[in-house]
């Protein structure tokens, strides 16, 4: 944890997130902003991983908490407790009792970048972070992607590997699953529960549920 805070690889990430927190949101000018790399959250003993984006401007990049703080947090979160992977709905600080079982939240990149577009080169540089703890989390057995982009990271990592020839073989859709390997985790898509995707119902809560409840599935077969 203390090696990805302190991350400054991406010159133009950290400028980015240290500028959001000193400018701040209208509504959140009493808030002491994060504004720095956001670590993973959740049971080192998971055996569902999922995989985000970034943070957000004024989401996790405020509350220094993956997936805490917005309308995406909100989303991912209720999926969570109703299919059991975590002990409440909502993800508002990270002293607010939220507590994960068997599940793991980690993103393809720590800083919360502009636009939501991390560059190629950002994205290479926070790469090392997710290898690391796709070799530590030893009990994973489903790998959640949350959006195009990190379906991407994942399969790239294991394409640099060799678990996988290409990454042409695997195609992105909403709740389609693939087998990647012999002894690897199944890997199941979903949406990103972003406010865009949200709020024109391309994701609705049903929808997220329903791939956490797979997932549930895959973990206990």
């Amino acid at each position: 944890m203390r090696e990805v805070t302190a991350c400054e690889l991406c010159p133009r990430l950290r400028a980015y997130c240290q500028r959001i927190a000193q400018e701040k949101r209208r509504a959140y000018r009493d808030w002491e902003y994060w504004g720095k790399p956001v670590p993973s959250f959740g049971d080192p003993k998971a055996r569902l991983l999922i995989i985000g984006l970034a943070p957000g401007a004024h989401g996790a990049n405020r509350t220094g908490r993956m997936f805490t703080g917005d309308r995406s947090g909100e989303f991912l979160y209720r999926a969570l407790f109703q299919t059991g992977f975590a002990n409440q709905a909502k993800s508002q600080s990270r002293d607010d009792g939220l507590a994960l079982s068997d599940a793991y939240v980690t993103a393809s990149v720590r800083c919360a970048p502009p636009d939501n577009k991390p560059s190629v080169d950002e994205f290479r540089a926070c790469r090392t972070y997710l290898e690391r703890e796709l070799d530590l989390l030893k009990n994973v057995k489903v790998v959640v992607v949350l959006g195009r982009l990190a379906f991407d990271t994942y399969l790239g990592i294991l394409r640099d590997l060799g678990v996988i020839a290409s990454r042409s073989a695997f195609h992105f859709a909403h709740g389609r699953e693939h087998s990647i390997a012999p002894g690897y985790p199944t890997l199941i898509c979903s949406y990103h529960p972003s406010q865009q995707n949200t709020s024109t119902r391309r994701l609705t809560a049903e929808m997220l549920r329903e791939v956490f409840e797979r997932a549930r599935m895959v973990c206990e077969r």
